[in-house]
């Protein structure tokens, strides 16, 4: 009983330290859990969140018994694929190049121009893809084309341009926050291990490929993990504020969270909203328990759990 005791006396500050957070933590994440029962019942505002009458599965119906279904789902697993690949790849890319090529002070002025896309809102990049993408005023119809010869393009009615398009904004607007990520795990490589490879007569490419990458792995699986359990949802701002809510687009634009925000709009049905949510998380805890076996099966120190 006494060792109990020291051992608590002895680790008081850092559960007074851990508190806060672990408040904060069950206020934010576990208590809103509640209302994860709108998601099966017909939310009546009167009758209160418990109240309210239950309609079973009719609110998930809202998003497998219609012909967008398919669309939707496939928009939103294809852009977070191709998201996933471009940001973790231009991610490695740049933070290895940061760290070997430039000094500390130029580190840090890219470091910092690299989030800067990260911290903007979803409108401002909206407007700044409207200034290069308006088929009056834009850059891109008023200068590039004309200076290669091409004629102007109704980017807004036109679909197939759009994949792209939210593909290279993704990429510009996200790819800094890994990359930051991806700098401080090569910032906490020991330095030895270059100077002996140096001495050995490694290059800088072998360096990479037998240093740099095998030690980066960890931050590696864990931030794609967290992407994966994410894959069912969407940066709402860019594929809604940057289409500029195109209707002739929305066969490439539109994804599970534009489409149940429109429904939700239309019908004012919080319930189907719920159902939505609780759908992607629960199939995004699914694909992080497959991809974290996945991880374990070739690399157990490597996976999350």
């Amino acid at each position: 009983m006494n060792s109990k005791v020291k051992k608590l006396k002895r680790y008081l500050p850092l559960y007074l330290m851990f508190l806060p957070g672990a408040i904060y933590l069950l206020i934010n994440n576990y208590v809103p859990m509640a209302g994860l029962v709108v998601a099966f019942k017909q939310y009546k505002v009167k009758s209160g969140l418990f109240g309210s009458p239950w309609n079973g599965l009719k609110n998930f119906e809202f998003l497998f018994a219609t012909p967008d279904a398919w669309v939707i789902t496939r928009n939103t697993i294809l852009y977070n694929l191709v998201f996933i690949v471009l940001n973790t790849v231009l991610g490695i890319m740049f933070a290895i190049f940061i760290c070997d090529a430039l000094s500390k002070k130029l580190k840090k002025v890219y470091q910092s121009a690299i989030l800067f896309p990260y911290l903007m809102s979803a409108v401002i990049v909206g407007y700044i893809v409207f200034a290069f993408c308006s088929q009056t005023n834009g850059i891109v119809n008023n200068t590039i084309l004309p200076a290669l010869g091409l004629d102007p393009v109704n980017w807004y009615s036109e679909p197939k341009y759009w994949p792209f398009i939210l593909s290279f904004v993704n990429t510009w607007k996200g790819v800094g926050y890994g990359c930051l990520i991806y700098i401080s795990s090569i910032n906490g490589i020991d330095p030895s291990l270059y100077e002996a490879a140096s001495l050995d007569g490694a290059s800088k490419w072998q360096q990479i490929r037998n240093i740099t990458l095998p030690s980066i792995v960890p931050t590696f699986v864990t931030l794609t993990l967290m992407n994966i359990g994410r894959i069912f949802y969407s940066d709402f701002g860019l594929f809604y504020q940057v289409p500029r809510n195109s209707g002739m687009i929305y066969s490439t634009t539109n994804v599970i969270d534009t489409y149940v925000y429109r429904g939700l709009m239309e019908q004012s049905n919080i319930g189907m909203s719920a159902a939505a949510g609780f759908y992607q998380s629960i199939v995004g805890f699914i694909l992080v328990l497959a991809a974290n076996m996945v991880v374990r099966k070739f690399s157990r120190e490597n996976a999350l759990f």
